[in-house]
């Protein structure tokens, strides 16, 4: 099994998770500076150097490969280029399956990040290869990585007004993408929306935050361009700041929310609720 951008922060999850969920299972994890995941090796993991944006580096990567976790490129902009790069290889090598990180209802989804996952799944069905698509909803830690500025500040700030947002935490994501790997069942086809259990409004979030803190912290609703020049002035490049606003302002019409719990039961779990992330994020 093979698994892409392995010494990302979903992709090293993925690694830990299948190590135990398949042990002894041949693991592969891709990396741009195989160098970084000297840490995987040492676990014994076979760690092999692949660019999706470098053709060249492909098809020795997918080598013998049987199964492959295709997590969606960084590169906001570059997406699919880079994955129709990986597509083309894993054609060329046989691979019997890709799993393919998307974005939940990809589909229909009204957010700009969603067309380059759009263009992805086109090019999957088209092409003749196997594959199942994870369309993920919002990690969690996309709030929590802001906690300590809510705290310092006592405020939440963003433009998603009351919309509700169907997060799990990105451990819970791996946990999808390792139940798909290493499925007995074919799961070629399969389209998964995934989300969290359960869902709150960013006032919800606030809130969790005041009360396990005890500090006052609230939530400050704004445009999108107010919250768009707020990111600008906080440091964030221009790319994400418009992301970020604008995948708020999407989630006040619903695009972040979802009921299907379709996530816990392709785990066998309940999904990490809110609560537990922000104590977790306290407690760090």
């Amino acid at each position: 099994m093979v698994v892409t951008g392995a010494t990302g922060q979903l992709g090293r999850l993925v690694v830990e998770q299948l190590r135990a969920a398949a042990p002894g299972a041949h693991i592969v994890a891709l990396a741009r500076k195989p160098e970084s995941a000297a840490d995987l090796a040492a676990q014994g993991v076979e760690v092999r150097a692949a660019d999706y944006a470098k053709p060249e580096t492909l098809a020795a990567a997918f080598a013998e490969a049987d199964k492959v976790l295709l997590i969606s490129s960084s590169e906001v902009g570059q997406r699919f280029p880079q994955h129709r790069n990986v597509i083309e290889a894993a054609k060329a090598a046989g691979v019997k399956l890709l799993a393919y990180t998307s974005l939940l209802r990809a589909d229909v989804s009204p957010m700009n990040l969603a067309v380059e996952h759009r263009q992805t799944e086109d090019l999957l069905r088209t092409s003749g290869l196997p594959h199942a698509v994870l369309r993920n909803g919002w990690y969690t830690e996309n709030y929590i990585a802001g906690l300590g500025t809510a705290l310092e500040h006592g405020a939440v700030l963003g433009a998603a007004g009351s919309g509700r947002i169907s997060s799990a935490a990105r451990a819970d994501y791996a946990a999808a993408a390792v139940a798909v790997l290493t499925a007995a069942a074919d799961q070629a086809g399969k389209v998964y929306e995934l989300a969290g259990d359960t869902s709150y409004t960013l006032a919800d979030y606030a809130a969790e935050i005041a009360r396990q803190s005890g500090k006052p912290v609230v939530y400050n609703d704004l445009p999108e361009a107010a919250y768009r020049d707020i990111l600008l002035g906080a440091g964030l490049p221009d790319f994400l700041a418009d992301l970020l606003a604008e995948s708020d302002a999407k989630a006040a019409g619903g695009a972040l929310y979802d009921a299907g719990g379709a996530l816990g039961r392709l785990i066998g779990r309940p999904t990490t609720p809110l609560a537990a992330s922000v104590a977790a994020a306290l407690a760090a």
